[in-house]
C-alpha cells in the first residue's frame, strides 16, 4: 500500500472526522482523482509535438495519455473542429497516490524559488488546480529529449463540498502551500 494512502486511511481521516464534526467516517472528503492536460497548440499543425507530449506524460504518469481534440473552429487560432490540441490523463486509485507522492516529495521541491503553492485555486467545489511552468520538475524527464518546454495543469478533485474541506485534505496530504 502507497505512503500517503496508509497516511489517508491511519491520521487524515480520524483529524478531519474531529476537525468538521462529521458522523460517519463515509462524510470525510477523499481524493476521488488527479487530472494532468498538457496543452499543444501548435499540435495541431505538427503531429512530433503531440506525439512528444504523449511520451513526456505517460514517462511522468506511468499510464498511457488520451489526446484531446479541438471541440469547435476556431479561426483566429487557425483551429479545425477534431484537430488534435493536446494530451491528458486521468489517474486513479494506486496510481493517483504514486504520483501525487511523487509530485509533493521529488518534483515541487525542484521548482526554482519554490516559496509553495497558492492557496487561492479551489474552484468553489472542492476541486484544486496547479499549473506547471515547465515538464523538466520531474525527474523522468530526459532535458536531451524535450522537443519543446511546456506547461501542465493538474487538477485535483476531491468529493469534498467546500474549498475549507478541501484545503484541509490536501494539506494534511502535505501539499506545500504558501504560508
Amino acid at each position: 500500500m502507497n505512503a500517503l494512502k496508509k497516511q489517508y486511511n491511519e491520521e487524515i481521516v480520524p483529524a478531519l472526522k474531529e476537525k468538521f464534526n462529521y458522523s460517519s467516517v463515509m462524510e470525510v472528503p477523499r481524493l476521488e482523482k488527479i487530472v494532468i492536460n498538457i496543452g499543444v497548440g501548435d499540435g495541431a499543425r505538427e503531429e512530433k509535438y503531440i506525439e512528444a507530449a504523449k511520451a513526456e506524460l505517460a514517462e511522468i504518469t506511468g499510464q498511457a495519455p488520451v489526446v484531446t481534440k479541438a471541440k469547435k473552429s476556431i479561426a483566429g487560432f487557425k483551429l479545425r473542429e477534431g484537430q488534435p490540441i493536446g494530451v491528458k490523463v486521468t489517474l486513479r486509485g494506486e496510481n493517483m497516490y504514486n504520483f501525487m507522492e511523487k509530485l509533493i516529495r521529488v518534483a515541487l521541491p525542484r521548482v526554482r524559488d519554490f516559496r509553495g503553492i497558492s492557496d487561492k485555486a479551489f474552484d468553489g467545489f472542492g476541486n484544486y488546480t496547479l499549473g506547471i511552468k515547465d515538464q523538466l520538475i520531474f525527474t523522468e524527464v530526459n532535458y536531451d529529449d524535450v522537443v519543446k518546454l511546456r506547461g501542465m495543469d493538474i487538477v485535483f478533485v476531491t468529493t469534498a463540498k467546500t474549498n475549507e474541506e478541501a484545503f484541509a485534505l490536501l494539506d494534511s496530504f502535505g501539499m506545500p502551500f504558501r504560508k
